[in-house]
């Protein structure tokens, strides 16, 4: 039995393509497994795919577990598909996520007081690529909406969980301009730690 759960849970991460809490799991499966019982597995899964240098692993996101291929591989990927599985964002767009990322929830006009300039047009492309969301409204005089990340803004950035973020200070160059556009693969995994 033990096996066949190994599989399931396997299968159940490959074909998802997106994280898979340890809650999904366990509902999906039944059968009595626990949360621990998934762990265990996932971790015998992911030795054994480091055991034999697999191009696959499973990796930490976003609150769940994701199947991907190594970030090693994304070269020959990129010329299997012709679309490039990217997000593109511009300095504006980055700060702006940023702000988001180190206060939420917060409102529009609160990170228009921080970084001083209208952000509309930044906050709807940030909406449409799925990197924020609205996540209720403020109970103050107009209750404006609130604005906090997502799911894939934690795969975007290689994430775990909000608490992986550093602390402001410990970030080098805050405040500053980046000179280019940030390009990352969506769900491409972090460098090894």
């Amino acid at each position: 039995m033990e096996t066949n759960i190994h599989k399931l849970i396997e299968a159940l991460l490959f074909i998802k393509g997106d994280p898979l809490t340890v809650k999904q799991l366990q509902e999906i499966i039944g059968e009595g497994i626990t949360p621990e019982e998934i762990e265990a597995v996932i971790k015998d899964l992911t030795e054994d795919y480091a055991r034999r240098e697999s191009p696959i692993e499973i990796r930490p996101l976003a609150g769940g577990y994701q199947m991907l291929v190594k970030k090693e591989y994304f070269p020959w990927i990129k010329k299997l598909y012709k679309e490039r599985l990217t997000i593109k964002l511009s300095p504006s767009a980055l700060e702006t996520l940023a702000i988001i990322a180190f206060k939420q929830p917060i409102t529009r006009s609160e990170i228009e007081n921080i970084r001083g300039v209208e952000i509309t047009a930044v906050l709807e492309t940030l909406l449409e690529k799925k990197l924020i969301r609205i996540c209720g409204r403020k109970e103050t005089v107009g209750r404006p909406l609130l604005y906090a990340t997502t799911a894939d803004f934690l795969r975007y950035f290689g994430l775990k969980s909000l608490s992986d973020l550093p602390l402001p200070e410990e970030v080098s160059g805050a405040g500053e301009e980046p000179e280019t556009t940030a390009t990352e693969p969506v769900g491409e995994p972090s460098e090894p730690e």
